[in-house]
């Protein structure tokens, strides 16, 4: 109960829900993170670059265009970069991901914390790249950002009152 305000059993399954629901999402972000990381790797021994040319070629892209260009920018950036620094910070990533998937799915309050301040680190770099170059998925992003934060935080904020009871 908070301060004479009852949490209907209606309330409580839609916070379930929508909390659950974050934490697929967490999930599927870290899985997707360590697919592609395993996907990285195997390409590592080869001639990215050559690969990423030959990519742009097969789909009859401007090798100056703005996309192609980016792509062979990070292609010479992961074929320099140490394979164990490259594994070390998937690992972490993949690591926290599924570690707030399985807090948040178990309503947990680390969970909660988890998500909340993994997820408010990111809000200032994707402002700034909305705002550096705006789109609609950018902006989604952001917003989807921004509310699975504040969902969070009035979660740890119901529960310090007292109103939030632990599933």
């Amino acid at each position: 109960m908070q301060s004479g305000h009852p949490i209907s059993s209606r309330q409580v399954a839609i916070r379930q829900r929508a909390q659950r629901t974050i934490a697929l999402f967490e999930a599927f972000k870290g899985l997707a993170a360590l697919a592609a990381s395993i996907g990285l790797l195997g390409l590592l021994h080869h001639d990215l670059r050559q690969i990423v040319i030959d990519l742009i070629g097969h789909f009859g892209l401007d090798p100056g265009g703005r996309y192609p260009h980016t792509l062979l920018h990070y292609a010479d950036v992961l074929q320099d970069t140490s394979v164990r620094l490259l594994v070390s910070l998937a690992g972490a990533y993949v690591a926290v991901r599924l570690i707030e998937a399985y807090g948040l799915w178990h309503d947990r309050v680390w969970g909660e914390w988890l998500g909340a301040l993994s997820g408010a680190i990111y809000i200032p770099f994707e402002v700034r790249h909305l705002v550096h170059s705006p789109s609609v998925f950018s902006a989604l992003v952001v917003l989807a950002n921004v509310l699975i934060v504040l969902f969070l935080a009035s979660q740890l904020w119901r529960r310090r009152r007292g109103g939030l009871a632990r599933a």
